[in-house]
């Protein structure tokens, strides 16, 4: 695979991760509605039975899916850098390599936790429901409750590319403020969580746009 052809397939996946957050945000924030608070185990299994396959897919879409586009990115971009800085570069992709497992593995063990704790669910909602929960705080331990890995790999990335025309400045910028913002979901606070995902939102589909537009530098 040429140097060019790397940048725009990574470009065109670095769009599509953006996609599929927004997809994602679409479908948790607005279209499913969860049970409140006081409900009980057998209603939060029926709603769990109920959208079994939204659920699936959605979590297929935004984590292992996402983890192989990201997987491309992670390659796409170390290729485009690797000249500058070459250590921290390095460590950078280091970084985009564990979140792409990271990424991967929290999908996998949630889609199977689901299959799982529906057949638990026949005999006993409640020892499902418990088992779900702890199927979640693995999958939010991994990745979905934070970003640090993911902060630290766009830090690093917009770090090189600072002082370079690797990027655009205003890219790199908004970057750093990506990265800052996933390092800091390190605190209990869904306000970095939003910040970071919204956020990253526009730098992946900016990222991506430079990187069709300007395959080699």
């Amino acid at each position: 695979m040429t140097p060019k052809y790397l940048q725009k397939i990574g470009g065109l996946c670095s769009i599509f991760e953006g996609l599929i957050y927004i997809t994602a945000f679409i479908i948790y924030g607005g279209i499913l509605e969860y049970p409140d608070k006081n409900a009980t185990a057998k209603e939060e299994l029926a709603f769990l039975s109920e959208n079994y396959i939204t659920l699936s897919l959605l979590n297929f879409t935004s984590y292992i899916l996402f983890g192989v586009l990201l997987s491309i990115v992670v390659l796409a971009i170390h290729k485009r850098i690797e000249k500058d800085l070459p250590d921290v570069s390095k460590l950078a992709f280091v970084f985009g390599v564990i979140w792409v497992g990271l990424v991967i593995a929290c999908g996998m063990i949630t889609n199977i936790g689901l299959n799982s704790i529906l057949e638990i669910g026949n005999t006993s909602p409640e020892k499902a429901m418990e088992t779900w929960s702890s199927v979640s705080i693995v999958s939010e331990g991994l990745g979905g409750g934070n970003e640090i890995v993911g902060g630290i790999w766009v830090l690093l990335i917009s770090l090189v590319a600072f002082n370079k025309k690797t990027f655009p400045r205003p890219l790199t910028i908004l970057g750093i403020l990506v990265g800052t913002a996933g390092i800091l979901t390190i605190y209990p606070l869904d306000l970095f969580t939003e910040i970071f995902g919204i956020s990253q939102i526009i730098w992946f589909i900016w990222i991506g746009i430079t990187m069709i537009r300007k395959p080699v530098l």
